[in-house]
């Protein structure tokens, strides 16, 4: 009798959860594998649930970012000016979206690979005369990190105003004692949803995945370097990391400010003003028009998302996508082999190494359905390639911290920059073209030939791939 009654208490919690999962409008394909992982997992699947599954942006996460300052205005007009007809639509998505129109009027440089990005940002952090704003999803402890709180306290002294963000699961092995460092020199600090026992089922599923540094209103960085020495002295399974960051000056840093103005006041719940807007700081005649596109589990839109399938649908030439973890939605599946069967150029380069095994099975898992559709897939063999890079027609690109996957577009918070520049989109192309070269073209042959158990742990990774 007792176990008769677990099963019908099993039943009926499962039920109510699947009714919870339709009320909120979960996509079908999330429906569906929920479904499975609760009926096919004893306890497990409903655990698992619970911790990752729940949404609760409409409640928790929006409640903590009530009465944030406005998005500072800008003229969208100049920018529409300059750009060529088809990216007006992108342009009036993402302002209509997220409420960050377009900015003229920029500089923006590459940089590539850990040492340089590190060189750049430490000479931005050394010339601080007012103030600091950074956040990170990984503050990994090192050298880096080491050089970090020797600046800052210099900082500190000559009255450097400091402030941190750090993710509380992307950075769980910073230590107590760096921290306290930190707080002892007069950097405010604060996590973003750190682990908590009361708090761990409703905070898991959502983190903050930006990286951002502004320097006194006058440049800003972005893109998917964190803070961690792999990214000069690589790493002992993976390899050389190899990544894109980005430079910005002009008026786009007022929109990467309050982008970390808007998370300060949901991790610490002060309100701090903006120290620049969009009109008062430089402008620079190299002119390069940037778009900041934020996305969060308690945006109305998935902007990032939107923004990939607006630049998939217009590209006439060509799209090349750079990205470790390619798990696309149904939509941008679509979206994708539409564009290469209309005869645009399409290649995804992709890591051949992973630092996930599961996630490399469902990546893996799409390369069917890409290479019948003529799509091109590139591995790159020659350590862990972890950009987030699309560029297309020689016009536009994205870089930024955002991944093609369900967790970036619905659950992490992400940053990306959208530029319309084709001196920007050349350089990335022929950069994209000399990773390539050096990679491993996946052949459709060798897919169709591979082992039955290798099919076997994709398929069923895929099957998880709405959750992960």
């Amino acid at each position: 009798m007792l176990e008769i009654a677990l099963i019908i208490l099993y039943i009926l919690l499962a039920l109510t959860l699947v009714i919870g999962l339709l009320i909120n409008g979960v996509k079908p394909s999330k429906t569906l594998a929920w479904l499975l992982a609760i009926f096919t997992i004893p306890v497990g699947g409903i655990l698992l649930y619970m911790m990752v599954g729940r949404n609760r942006r409409k409640k928790k996460l929006s409640r903590m970012r009530e009465g944030i300052l406005e998005v500072p205005p800008y003229s969208m007009s100049p920018a529409l000016d300059k750009m060529h007809r088809k990216y007006k639509k992108l342009m009036t998505l993402v302002d209509s979206a997220s409420h960050y129109p377009p900015t003229d009027e920029n500089i923006v440089i590459l940089l590539e690979d850990g040492r340089q990005t590190f060189h750049s940002i430490f000479e931005a952090l050394e010339n601080a005369q007012h103030y600091i704003y950074l956040q990170y999803y990984i503050f990994e402890e090192g050298e880096l990190t080491d050089k970090l709180l020797t600046l800052f306290e210099e900082k500190k002294k000559n009255g450097v105003d400091i402030k941190m963000i750090y993710d509380g699961i992307g950075s769980y092995s910073l230590s107590n004692s760096y921290i306290k460092k930190l707080k002892a020199m007069g950097v405010n600090v604060f996590p973003f949803l750190p682990f908590r026992f009361g708090r761990f089922l409703s905070s898991l599923n959502y983190r903050n995945h930006r990286k951002i540094i502004v320097v006194d209103g006058e440049i800003a960085f972005t893109g998917g370097i964190n803070i961690s020495d792999r990214y000069f002295k690589g790493d002992p399974n993976l390899g050389r990391w190899h990544d894109m960051h980005l430079a910005v000056k002009g008026p786009a840093v007022a929109h990467m400010e309050h982008v970390f103005i808007s998370d300060w006041f949901m991790v610490s719940e002060q309100k701090i003003e903006m120290r620049c807007s969009p009109e008062n700081v430089p402008r620079y005649k190299e002119d390069t028009i940037v778009q900041v596109v934020p996305n969060g589990p308690d945006d109305v839109f998935p902007t990032i998302e939107q923004s990939y399938l607006s630049i998939i649908n217009e590209a006439s030439d060509y799209l090349y996508i750079t990205n470790p973890y390619v798990i696309p939605s149904a939509e941008l599946l679509k979206a994708l082999q539409i564009a290469s069967l209309s005869g645009v150029d399409v290649r995804l380069l992709v890591s051949e190494k992973s630092d996930s095994r599961l996630v490399d099975w469902t990546v893996r898992s799409y390369f069917d359905e890409f290479l019948k559709s003529g799509i091109r897939i590139y591995q790159f063999p020659h350590g862990f390639l972890h950009s987030k890079i699309i560029v297309s027609d020689d016009e536009v690109a994205s870089v930024g911290t955002a991944n093609i996957d369900v967790r970036s577009f619905e659950h992490n918070y992400e940053i990306n920059a959208l530029l319309y520049d084709p001196e920007i989109a050349k350089k990335l192309k022929e950069n994209f073209i000399a990773d390539c070269k050096e990679s491993r073209e996946v052949q459709y042959d060798t897919i169709a030939q591979r082992p039955v158990h290798q099919k076997l742990k994709e398929g069923l990774a895929r099957v998880f791939a709405p959750l992960l």
